[in-house]
């Protein structure tokens, strides 16, 4: 019962983190005006492809998965 409210706790924080992370985004981070990504305004349309910031992303996300990874394996 100790480890799954442990849990709770752990999971709360992350969409707290996560809630403050998308709440101020803009604020933040360059990302989605990266160079690198496709951005075409003509008229009335408009086409948005953001590959700079998907490979950061990426990126990131695999390293941040890793250290989870890691960090769960040491703790068995």
């Amino acid at each position: 019962m100790e480890m799954m409210g442990k849990t709770l706790i752990g999971l709360g924080a992350i969409l707290v983190v996560l809630g403050l992370i998308l709440t101020y985004w803009r604020y933040l981070s360059p990302v989605g005006r990266l160079p690198g990504d496709i951005y075409v305004q003509r008229g009335n349309f408009t086409f948005y492809f953001p590959i700079a910031t998907s490979i950061i992303l990426t990126i990131l996300l695999s390293v941040i998965l890793f250290v989870i990874a890691l960090f769960l394996r040491v703790r068995r």
